[in-house]
């Protein structure tokens, strides 16, 4: 504990905006993380007795998504089985709005990672330059070769902490903002998937009430 008590205090003062941008990072991926988890958990279930229900009973599947209101497979799927006698143009269309809705839930936070990724090497720099800039100013040119010059480069040494703290940030904030990328596009290309299916379902339903009405 002092060890890392220590090399935070060598750090210097950059090293404070590195440990709230370290917190900030932690608290969006832990928020993410429950996100994802929970959306995982639950969506295939949810997928599944969808699309059994909607071929025999819409109105069963109707209320099955309302249920599971929570799930935003569940949200964009639910403004399109809403419609009442809605043509197979209007179903896709309410299906394409209602994912476009949802993507910036989806990518909550995105750009907040994105900028932890991109600030925190930063600081770490500047904290290095700002203890090169001490350590340097306080050397003398007679004292290039006493015992000041190892101070000075136990200084410099010092002053590398900040920059590899504010690497650990980034590299570690660039892991998990990678992870929930991966996961957003697989969200979204099942949305496409499931979101087809069930235009194929409704384009059937569409033409078989068509031929009922032709017939009578």
């Amino acid at each position: 504990m002092e060890t890392i008590l220590q090399l935070f205090k060598s750090g210097g003062v950059v090293m404070y905006p590195l440990l709230g941008l370290s917190i900030y990072s932690l608290a969006i991926i832990l928020e993410r993380s429950l996100f994802w988890l929970k959306t995982s958990r639950q969506q295939d279930k949810v997928i599944k007795q969808l699309l059994n229900l909607y071929r025999d009973e819409p109105q069963a599947a109707n209320k099955m998504l309302q249920r599971h209101h929570d799930l935003p497979i569940a949200r964009v799927f639910l403004v399109a089985l809403s419609l009442e006698r809605s043509t197979p143009q209007k179903f896709k269309l309410a299906l394409e709005s209602a994912a476009q809705a949802e993507i910036p839930i989806l990518k909550r936070f995105s750009n907040s990672l994105e900028t932890v990724i991109s600030v925190a090497p930063l600081l770490g720099l500047l904290g290095t330059v700002l203890g090169l800039i001490v350590s340097l100013s306080s050397l003398q040119l007679g004292d290039i070769e006493s015992s000041q010059a190892a101070g000075v480069t136990g200084g410099i040494g010092e002053a590398l902490t900040s920059t590899a703290a504010g690497l650990i940030v980034a590299i570690a904030t660039l892991f998990f903002a990678s992870i929930f990328r991966g996961l957003y596009l697989q969200q979204i290309a099942l949305i496409q998937e499931v979101g087809g299916q069930l235009e194929l379902i409704h384009l059937d339903r569409h033409e078989q009430q068509g031929v009922y009405n032709a017939l009578t």
